[in-house]
């Protein structure tokens, strides 16, 4: 018998028994946990926070499976695709650098996206219409991409998230609820204090990086050469091309825990003044730093944000007394301890409800098509109030604002000039 013949009768023989033997298959194609069942997902930007917060809490989802990782810089998509195929046991984790190929696959259900703020509006934007439930990091670049952004994920009905997990960390929660219930008295007031961040000197350019694609990294913002610092130390979040810095950075965390402890996270404010420090010639930061905003409500409240403390607090003052957050998440401070030890408190109607962890929370809310706390609405409304503050200091003079319309009711057409609140996009595509 020569080798064609064996080869021939032994597939044949193969194929018979094949037909007439029982069909074993792993048990963990069945079941609750079968991938079929799972939400697959693809992960886009893999920095700290897209890396050890939303890929770390994604892969701890029972009914989570992450199938696809890309960043820009390449090096970072394979350190989290180890990171992948070491928790599933296996190597099935796709590596990409462009997430338009993430996006484009028809098997992926969701992306999850942790790229710096200019990125944040046209990528989710970009997945929404390729059908995608999308998980992005806060906040918006200006006021008028959130807006898109809501319409547009409204329309197509598809589950959004912004990345905030203030609601559920147990110690914001207890501020808010408590001053929703009346038992501190009417609050008037809200102060957020905010470490003050460093000016850095504008970098001479540098080379980029073999494995980083920085016209992809610019995208919608304006070319620059690429500068050393700009994306290893995320020096990006001091700039406007990219971000809003500090104030709508820490902003989102103590303004959203704020504007719930005063009942007003789904308007916003009426009038918002602002200061800071004039920056030097030399400075690459260009956001405001030393700033000082007060933001006044249609109820009277105010809250104030500033970054020139030398530590993280939020404290809300009521005519009865006053609770306090020292340092991020940290010790807990009242006017009356037992504040915190009431339990009754719990049931007034007007508690605040405790959300998950974002991460699973928008995982749940995919499969069952419901809400999240951090809604696309919801973000919107947060990321105005701060991009509002920004443009109040670039004024000098107080804005007033309809919270209803999304309006200014002075000065709009200057106001409407500012980067803040609109933007025009770089035709990144067809840039080198």
């Amino acid at each position: 018998m020569n080798r064609r013949t064996f080869i021939n009768k032994s597939s044949a023989a193969g194929l018979a028994a094949a037909a007439i033997a029982p069909t074993i298959l792993p048990s963990t194609l069945f079941g609750a946990n079968a991938p079929s069942k799972k939400v697959t997902l693809g992960v886009i930007g893999l920095g700290p926070q897209g890396m050890k917060s939303n890929l770390a809490g994604m892969l701890r989802h029972p009914k989570a499976q992450v199938v696809a990782v890309c960043d820009c810089k390449l090096s970072l998509a394979h350190e989290a695709k180890i990171m992948v195929d070491k928790e599933y046991g296996n190597q099935d984790c796709k590596v990409y650098q462009d997430f338009r190929d993430i996006i484009s696959r028809k098997d992926i259900d969701a992306v999850v996206i942790s790229t710096p703020d200019h990125w944040h509006v046209p990528m989710s934007m970009m997945a929404l219409d390729a059908g995608k439930d999308v998980f992005c990091e806060k906040p918006s670049l200006t006021i008028t991409e959130g807006r898109d952004l809501v319409e547009h994920a409204t329309k197509l009905g598809k589950v959004f998230q912004w990345g905030i997990e203030d609601r559920s960390f147990i110690k914001y929660w207890m501020l808010a609820g408590i001053a929703r219930t009346g038992a501190i008295g009417k609050i008037h007031s809200v102060e957020c204090c905010q470490p003050y961040k460093p000016l850095y000197d504008k970098e001479a350019p540098g080379p980029i990086p073999a494995d980083l694609d920085w016209n992809l990294w610019l995208g919608p913002a304006p070319w620059v050469e690429h500068t050393p610092r700009i994306t290893e130390r995320q020096r990006w979040r001091q700039n406007t091309d990219y971000s809003g810095g500090s104030l709508t950075d820490w902003g989102s965390h103590l303004c959203d825990t704020a504007q719930i402890a005063i009942g007003m996270e789904n308007i916003g404010p009426s009038e918002i003044l602002g200061t800071s420090n004039q920056l030097p010639d030399t400075s690459y930061v260009n956001t405001p730093s030393g700033y000082d905003v007060l933001y006044r409500y249609s109820n009277d409240a105010t809250i104030r944000v500033r970054d020139t403390a030398k530590r993280i607090s939020i404290r809300i003052e009521g005519t009865e007394g006053w609770v306090e957050c020292k340092k991020w998440n940290g010790e807990l401070a009242a006017s009356d301890m037992n504040l915190f030890r009431n339990k009754e408190l719990g049931n007034h109607p007007d508690y605040w409800p405790r959300p998950d962890r974002e991460q699973k929370e928008f995982i749940d809310a995919v499969i069952s098509r419901g809400q999240t706390s951090y809604n696309a609405e919801a973000g919107h409304r947060l990321a105005t109030t701060l991009h509002l503050g920004h443009i109040a200091i670039r004024s000098g003079e107080t804005i007033h604002w309809d919270p209803k319309t999304e309006s200014f009711t002075k000065d709009a057409a200057e106001h409407k000039a500012s980067i803040i609140y609109q933007r025009e996009s770089r035709d990144w595509e067809k840039s080198s």
